[in-house]
């Protein structure tokens, strides 16, 4: 299986609009960070996209994908979702539905935000979608593909991470539970959200509390996600982090 990253980067992206921070003004393209996604191609071929943010569009133009056979969408957040309506082309060229994988909650921000993809009568050229609830208590299989939900807290909301095989995928979180860290425990790979060096904040980690977890849960690798400018040049955290805590980046493919 593998794992491309779309985008690395917070809600605002770098560089953040207007910014003359020294990181939004970098000409090192691994500097530039879309809005955090990723793209999963199992030992089938099958394409699971996890998130649809405002980038979508450009992140499958510029990496040369053309298809997804599934979403997981880990929260409701617009830089997670509002990219659903660019998933048409897609839609139009499959002729069937795109199946989204999320809890109850989302599915039903998801029908708000986009009506006009649930309308009984859709106007031409409108998407569609087939919403599938899910949680994590159970896992889910798509296609071969065995999947385990972890719930996170993103602050105070529940939203969900993604395990596949022995690699975890987790995005915006800001605690994770005893018995959900249990699932979380000696992978080969962990991809977790990490904001910046200092600076707490309320609805994400950041790099001290991101070194105490990977000290708990032990993974082989773990690549950071979900970084913001305030973190600093990409090759300076590559060089001050220790070899298995990684910066990813925009376009970085893993095997695993």
């Amino acid at each position: 299986m593998k794992l491309k990253f779309l985008g690395t980067g917070t809600s605002q992206g770098i560089p953040v609009i207007g910014s003359t921070h020294p990181v939004c003004l970098s000409t090192d393209q691994k500097d530039k960070r879309l809005r955090s996604s990723v793209m999963i191609t199992d030992d089938d071929g099958k394409k699971i996209l996890i998130d649809c943010g405002p980038d979508f569009r450009q992140q499958m133009l510029s990496n040369k994908e053309t298809t997804i056979d599934a979403l997981l969408v880990t929260h409701e957040h617009n830089d997670h979702v509002i990219g659903l309506d660019d998933l048409r082309p897609i839609i139009f060229h499959r002729k069937q539905d795109v199946s989204i994988y999320c809890l109850r909650r989302v599915g039903n921000e998801i029908i708000k935000r986009f009506p006009y993809a649930f309308a009984e009568i859709r106007y031409p050229g409108a998407p569609s979608f087939q919403i599938h609830h899910i949680d994590s208590k159970s896992a889910l299989k798509i296609g071969n593909t065995e999947i385990t939900p972890i719930e996170v807290l993103h602050h105070q909301l529940p939203i969900l991470g993604f395990k596949f095989k022995n690699l975890a995928y987790i995005t915006d979180a800001s605690d994770i539970s005893k018995s959900e860290k249990e699932k979380l425990k000696n992978l080969d790979i962990l991809v977790i959200n990490c904001l910046r060096k200092t600076e707490p904040h309320i609805a994400h980690y950041i790099l001290p509390q991101i070194l105490e977890l990977v000290e708990e849960l032990k993974p082989k690798m773990t690549y950071l996600t979900h970084i913001s400018n305030k973190f600093g040049f990409h090759k300076e955290i590559e060089n001050e982090l220790p070899a298995h805590i990684q910066p990813a980046y925009d376009g970085l493919e893993i095997e695993f």
